[in-house]
């Protein structure tokens, strides 16, 4: 490695960068929690409609299954801090905000996903942003 790119290394994490891995590991718990709900829910640990998986309506079904493996893996991924795991959180995201946003009737109007959802997806864009910017200035 010449001095040139030893130099250009960063000794320190930028606070951008700290606000993201924040960031991540905030969500991550996050989904740690929404993915037990659902398999508290597909395993019926609580009685009532649609709290266990061969009570639960077929569109319930196609969606709680899912949701309850991929909001775990998300949070493995956004806990390390790999570049999968905001992919997946976007998926678990997305499914979401159509389940709740775009059928309500279905599957109930939960705006408290949708925000924090919406939340979520506008800081990591603002932390990405405004790291990519303070990656290109020091570049100069």
């Amino acid at each position: 490695m010449t001095d040139e790119v030893a130099t250009r290394l960063p000794i320190r994490p930028s606070p951008y960068e700290y606000a993201l891995e924040l960031l991540q590991r905030a969500v991550a718990l996050t989904c740690l929690v929404l993915g037990t709900a659902y398999w508290v829910r597909l395993l019926g640990f609580f009685d009532g409609p649609a709290w266990r998986f061969d009570l639960m309506p077929l569109y319930w079904q196609a969606t709680a299954v899912p949701l309850a493996v991929l909001f775990p893996f998300a949070a493995v991924g956004l806990w390390m801090l790999a570049s999968w795991g905001p992919v997946v959180w976007f998926l678990c995201a997305a499914m979401e905000v159509v389940m709740y946003g775009f059928f309500p009737e279905r599957y109930g109007w939960f705006v408290l996903i949708l925000v924090l959802h919406a939340s979520v997806a506008v800081a990591y864009t603002v932390l990405r942003i405004l790291l990519a910017l303070e990656r290109r200035r020091s570049a100069y």
